[in-house]
């Protein structure tokens, strides 16, 4: 009976920073590197009946180092910040319209 967490481990072993920052791409002279926030999660288990596992990921754009002859530089995907950012900014709100009417009573 192979072990889940094992089988697991092999699938995965080139996650981590190849999964984080795409290869250089070169584009009329300037170098390109993409680079992203990536988020991978696995679970296994056995029981009387069998065994299995599941696993899932999420990968968000963060933008690109940029290398020129200046030297080089990051520029942010700004559409994953405004996306993240907006429903932050609704739910702290909220939360602290909440704590200041507990507040008042």
């Amino acid at each position: 009976m192979p072990n889940i967490a094992v089988e697991l481990g092999k699938q995965v072993a080139d996650l981590g920073v190849k999964s984080a920052y795409g290869e250089p791409q070169d584009v009329d002279g300037v170098s390109i590197t993409p680079v992203a926030l990536t988020v991978s999660t696995f679970g296994g288990g056995t029981a009387d009946g069998g065994e299995g596992g599941a696993g899932c990921g999420v990968s968000i754009p963060l933008g690109v180092y940029v290398r020129r002859e200046e030297g080089l530089r990051f520029e942010p995907n700004l559409v994953p910040l405004i996306a993240v950012a907006i429903p932050f900014v609704w739910v702290t709100a909220r939360a602290l319209a909440r704590v200041i009417r507990a507040l008042r009573k």
